[in-house]
């Protein structure tokens, strides 16, 4: 099928990175072009969105990475902060609570992972990548940024009016996201000085000191003071390490997420069933397909929520439930005529992901988070970070597959995708969201490989997300406004429930793609749904 009038992608030969805040991107770039490789370009644009786009992630969240280089296979950062030793179900219910707040100091009962990410791919840049440049190269955007202010988003400006109310209690939260004590406006300069500080600390003391000095020290003293469980000990315990990326064989190639306690094997599911059920001629905007998709996804989560937990407390491996007779016989029982019946969701989520590639080929596909929407909202007074509330996705009932227990992983959302195909290319992509990010990255993924979209022509059209994700609390199937009306007819008559959002609702996540052909020469996409940009040189 052709598509005449796809957007054009951005467009590159050296490089290209792509991030959901235009800044984050130009950062990566800018490293690009100063001679860095992929994976300094990223700590570059890691940096500089935890500051530019301060509602959607933060150095007080977790961080997970897929890095390819040619030749190599591709490997993975789990940069996921565990609950602190001190957490317990009794203790929590000795406080009258039936579930776990998603606020304040008891939703603040993880490590924060992601500085430990960052500090392991740098290590990984200089040793495997001849990287070069320093730490004060790398954060000096993003400290320039915090220190003197940066122009405020309208998704910025709208997430804090939204939480106005919910967030204002929590401790640190106010003076430092309520300038003047209201919701910042659009174009308005926002400053973060201590988190500037904190960042040129880090160039200093070296990352790690994050979790094992002065600044730990800190941040613990902050945490305790706030009632958040995390202390000194959790941090010192803490550790990125190293994982074997999932692999799913697709027709067309090799598709790599990240395994448990992420739900990357959800999106590898959706896509080894959608690789059965695609068929030429389909419409990657019709009903059909759309169906097929939604399908896919639901049989994905009942997997998801029946297997997915910390891999220290999973009975199987992960990798089998992507072989093919599995995948098969899932896909066997798609009923092309009839929607099959749908619980609820896990609930909101956002997260903020980022792809760049560089010159020699080399692939990084990044995610990082504090979970809700500023996280657990509080904001330690030291440091001036955010800390994250992914603990409150654990469960207070011992017999649940995620429940609360000291020393465990939560439950991650995030899942960074990258893809080997059979002729050469090499493609980054990903989405913010919860339950939206698998499906959106069906979508981009199946329209670029399977459709011969291109990458922003495939991140531009109209997308759907079953369930709730970033910004929404209903079960229904949410389409974009942009569908024609027979394909939002169509899948009424099948049974779906059908809900219409915006025609570009943000709800849908802030999705993103690089490809890079066999001669080396990139084409990039960004969602017009966020602020972001794909540079390429």
């Amino acid at each position: 099928m052709s598509f005449p009038e796809q957007p054009n992608p951005a467009r590159g030969r050296h490089g290209m990175a792509t991030a959901p805040n235009a800044l984050a991107a130009q950062s990566a770039l800018a490293v690009l072009r100063e001679g860095g490789n992929a994976v300094e370009a990223m700590i570059s644009a890691a940096a500089a969105i935890a500051v530019v786009y301060p509602h959607m992630n933060s150095i007080g969240g977790d961080g997970f990475w897929l890095i390819a280089k040619p030749g190599e296979a591709p490997r993975g950062i789990e940069g996921c902060g565990a609950a602190a030793a001190s957490v317990s179900i009794d203790a929590c219910r000795a406080m009258g609570l039936s579930s776990l707040p998603f606020r304040g100091g008891i939703a603040a009962n993880t490590v924060a992972g992601t500085i430990s990410g960052w500090d392991l791919a740098y290590s990984y840049s200089r040793e495997a990548l001849g990287g070069k440049l320093p730490l004060s190269r790398l954060l000096g955007d993003a400290i320039d940024y915090a220190r003197n202010g940066i122009p405020v988003t309208k998704s910025q400006a709208a997430c804090s009016a939204g939480k106005l109310a919910e967030l204002t209690p929590i401790p640190g939260f106010a003076e430092t996201f309520l300038p003047n004590g209201t919701a910042p406006t659009v174009g308005s300069v926002f400053r973060q000085p201590r988190l500037a500080n904190t960042l040129e600390w880090l160039t200093q003391a070296g990352l790690d000191d994050f979790y094992r000095g002065k600044l730990a020290e800190g941040i613990a003293r902050d945490l305790a003071q706030a009632g958040s469980p995390v202390a000194l000990s959790d941090l010192q315990s803490h550790r990125a390490v190293w994982k074997t990326p999932l692999a799913l064989r697709h027709s067309l190639g090799t598709v790599y997420n990240m395994p448990p306690p992420t739900q990357g094997v959800v999106s590898l599911l959706i896509l080894g069933q959608l690789d059965r059920l695609v068929r030429a001629g389909m419409d990657p905007m019709g009903a059909e397909f759309v169906h097929a998709a939604v399908e896919a996804t639901k049989r994905a989560f009942a997997i998801r929520d029946r297997e997915i937990t910390d891999p220290a407390y999973m009975s199987i491996d992960p990798q089998s439930l992507l072989d093919a007779a599995q995948l098969d016989e899932m896909a066997s029982k798609f009923d092309p005529k009839r929607a099959a019946p749908w619980g609820k969701g896990l609930g909101p989520a956002d997260t903020i992901w980022m792809g760049v590639i560089d010159k020699d080929g080399v692939a990084v596909s990044f995610i990082q988070s504090i979970y809700h929407e500023f996280g657990s909202g509080i904001v330690l007074p030291e440091s001036g970070i955010n800390w994250q509330n992914r603990g409150c996705s654990f469960s207070l009932d011992p017999q649940s597959r995620n429940p609360l227990t000291p020393g465990r992983k939560p439950f991650h959302t995030l899942n960074p995708a990258l893809a080997r195909f059979d002729d050469g290319r090499t493609m980054v992509y990903g989405n913010m969201g919860g339950d939206g990010q698998p499906q959106s990255q069906s979508a981009v993924f199946s329209r670029i490989a399977s459709f011969g979209m291109n990458p922003q022509a495939a991140i531009s059209a109209p997308r759907w997300l079953l369930g709730r994700t970033w910004g929404q609390v209903s079960d229904s199937l949410k389409l974009e406004s942009r569908f024609a009306p027979e394909t939002v007819a169509a899948l009424q008559a099948l049974g779906h429930e059908v809900e219409l959002l915006g025609a570009w609702d943000e709800t849908m996540g802030h999705a993103g793609a690089i490809v890079r052909y066999n001669d080396g020469t990139l084409e990039g996409g960004n969602d017009p749904r966020s602020d972001g940009a794909a540079a390429g040189w």
